[in-house]
């Protein structure tokens, strides 16, 4: 399934959406040149027309059209800040020298790799710009005290709260910190797992703090940002 989405992708590109989406020094199988452009010399304004197209080409399989995943496993993008869609986008792409992405993640690597600057950027944009439908938490049971880790950590244990940064209602801060509120439990609980087994590494604020937490802390603040709208 997803490498017939990667070639309908390619052959996409090589008509239409290549003008729409790529500039001529940026195709489809980005060099390794371009890739290594510097970012001041080709932003160009970003264009929400063009992350909707992007989207829908890329996207939309898994995140559906407007970012609003049905899937528990694919995170909710919709109204997600576009800087942290942005830099996910770029750790997902595979570094010259690396042995891995900072984000090790097979299939988001493929068309991570196939993205330009301007199109990640465009990306972040339209799911920033739409309105997020927002998960619930699966066990209840668990609300309550994710809700005391969430705002208050676990002093004995070293571990801030998570409102700190993430803010009280989980919006995030952008550019800074993502929006939590609303996501799939079940993601956020995998994404913080992650970085607990090293697994993800594009963040070593997370990845101390995640060392911190045991399954069930894990579990209950994922399931109460769930609960946040």
């Amino acid at each position: 399934m997803v490498h017939k989405r990667l070639r309908v992708l390619k052959n996409a590109l090589r008509g239409s959406l290549s003008v729409a989406l790529f500039s001529s020094a940026m195709v489809v199988g980005v060099s390794t040149s371009a890739m290594a452009a510097d970012p001041v010399t080709t932003k160009k304004p970003v264009d929400i027309a063009k992350g909707k197209v992007a989207a829908a080409a890329v996207c939309a399989g898994c995140h559906m059209p407007d970012g609003n995943s049905v899937i528990a496993q694919n995170p909710i993008l919709a109204g997600q800040h576009a800087a942290y869609i942005e830099k996910q986008l770029v750790n997902f792409r595979l570094k010259p020298g690396a042995k891995a992405p900072e984000r090790n993640n097979a299939i988001m690597q493929g068309f991570a790799t196939m993205l330009s600057e301007d199109d990640m950027r465009n990306l972040g944009a339209f799911y920033a710009s739409q309105t997020p439908k927002s998960a619930s938490p699966k066990r209840k049971e668990l609300v309550a005290a994710g809700e005391r880790i969430y705002r208050a950590g676990i002093p004995e244990k070293g571990l801030p709260a998570c409102a700190g940064c993430h803010g009280p209602g989980a919006a995030g801060i952008p550019a800074q910190y993502p929006r939590l509120a609303g996501q799939h439990p079940e993601y956020t609980e995998a994404t913080l797992n992650a970085f607990r087994g090293g697994q993800r590494k594009n963040s070593s604020q997370m990845t101390t703090i995640a060392s911190k937490m045991s399954d069930a802390e894990v579990a209950a603040v994922s399931e109460y940002v769930a609960s946040l709208r």
